[in-house]
């Protein structure tokens, strides 16, 4: 089985499927269709995969025209039918893995796309995990449930997992030239994963799916903390009265021992506030309080507060209060140029400023409508009248808008992600 399939990824023969063509699922499929693989998206959400067989792309760093031709090609197709995976050689999970409100993993969607494997599983397979989780996830998890069909992982199938590594928006570096860290049950399954995605970029072959979990978390672990410290940098400055911009650029000039890390009004996305919280929480299962994670988390989920008090006190400076005050905030997506409001830090500042009866609006080119303090939002449709605000926030610097047109127009510009960035005027006010 192992060599049969082995002969299938090399030759492009093995009929490979994706569960859950979100933005990680997607790019995956679409890149292994271009490698020349027959792929298959599964998905519960049948507008996705109308979408999909409707030629369409719905995400950003995806061409509506690399779908059209890959469908056309018949290389590529989308189903909400998951008794397909009888007829796949490999399938991959690329599913949600969100916190609960109390912080712990609700690995809910794992075990829901492992129980449709489960029920069509067949010998000779390859499964592999992305979805980010707790280091002992596919051996303590997802394993023993598909050991439950009477087949044996290592034996009649095989199990791997490849933390996702996508960062939208970024377009230096993409799924085609980001090293895959696979880890496997086995040494063959590892194998034959390694197989899979080094058909389209480089790997590196860890000892175990525990160290190929671990290494997920570390690197986003890593992003949450250095982030963390910057912010509190940050609030050091604010104190001493010193620009943080000015000192961070100074210190990245530094060829040796310092990496780039800038402060902000939070951290959102899908990956660096969620994924630390995965790694503490195994660890307190294992009588381990993980300090410098816990830490950075408080620090970082305090930046909105902080972001509107400091607006508070610009705008008071102008014998101004938030209550009352027009107030536009530019950008609400988790980072510049996209349209992902997952866990973005704008949400909190807005919601604590309409607490405070701000006026508020908000303008976004990428995000049409938004829900806070359970009301709807719908972005501006130009920035036009900026004039009228009395304040401007910026909380993402999307490079699309005209920043210096926006100091010249504005009363008060606050800029928490540095995106007047050498600009001086005294509308400014900086994180």
């Amino acid at each position: 089985m192992y060599k049969e399939l082995s002969k299938k990824i090399e030759k492009k023969e093995a009929r490979i499927g994706v569960i859950g063509l979100g933005y990680v699922g997607l790019p995956l499929a679409v890149e292994l269709a271009k490698k020349g693989f027959v792929v298959t998206g599964l998905e519960v959400d049948s507008k996705k995969t109308e979408s999909i067989n409707n030629k369409k792309s719905y995400i950003g760093d995806i061409s509506t025209e690399d779908i059209k031709a890959l469908v056309e090609a018949k290389k590529l197709s989308a189903t909400t039918n998951f008794k397909a995976i009888s007829k796949l050689d490999v399938v991959i999970i690329c599913v949600p893995t969100p916190l609960r409100k109390s912080k712990d993993p609700d690995v809910s969607y794992i075990v829901s796309a492992t129980n449709e494997i489960k029920e069509n599983l067949k010998k000779g397979q390859l499964i592999i995990l992305e979805s980010t989780t707790y280091p002992g996830t596919t051996q303590e998890l997802v394993l023993p449930m598909l050991e439950e069909t009477g087949l044996k992982g290592g034996k009649d199938f095989f199990l791997a997992f490849s933390p996702e590594r996508i960062d939208p928006a970024n377009k230096k570096f993409t799924i085609a030239n980001t090293t895959k860290v696979v880890g496997g049950i086995c040494p063959k399954s590892a194998d034959l994963a390694c197989a899979v995605y080094g058909s389209f970029t480089k790997v590196h072959k860890v000892s175990s799916t525990q160290a190929a979990e671990m290494v997920k978390l570390l690197e986003n672990t890593f992003r949450a903390v250095n982030i963390g410290l910057v912010n509190e940098v940050a609030l050091m400055c604010d104190r001493l009265g010193l620009n943080v911009w000015e000192v961070i650029n100074a210190s990245a000039t530094k060829p040796f021992g310092f990496m780039k890390f800038t402060p902000g009004p939070g951290i959102g996305g899908h990956c660096i506030p969620l994924d630390p919280h995965y790694l503490s929480w195994k660890l307190k299962t294992l009588n381990f309080y993980s300090r410098f994670i816990e830490l950075a988390g408080e620090i970082n989920s305090k930046m909105p507060e902080y972001v509107v008090t400091k607006l508070a006190d610009a705008l008071n400076e102008k014998t101004k209060s938030i209550k009352g005050s027009k107030i536009l905030v530019l950008g609400v997506a988790y980072k510049k140029d996209v349209a992902d409001l997952r866990e973005s830090p704008a949400l909190d500042v807005m919601t604590l400023l309409i607490n405070k009866q701000a006026k508020l609006s908000y303008y976004d080119p990428y995000v049409s409508t938004v829900k806070v303090a359970n009301k709807i939002l719908k972005s501006e449709k130009n920035i036009s009248a900026i004039a009228k605000y009395d304040a401007v926030v910026i909380l993402t610097d999307h490079s699309c808008i005209d920043y210096a047109n926006v100091v010249k127009k504005s009363k008060l510009v606050f800029d928490t992600r540095n995106a007047t960035n050498l600009m001086k005027s005294s509308k400014i006010v900086r994180i």
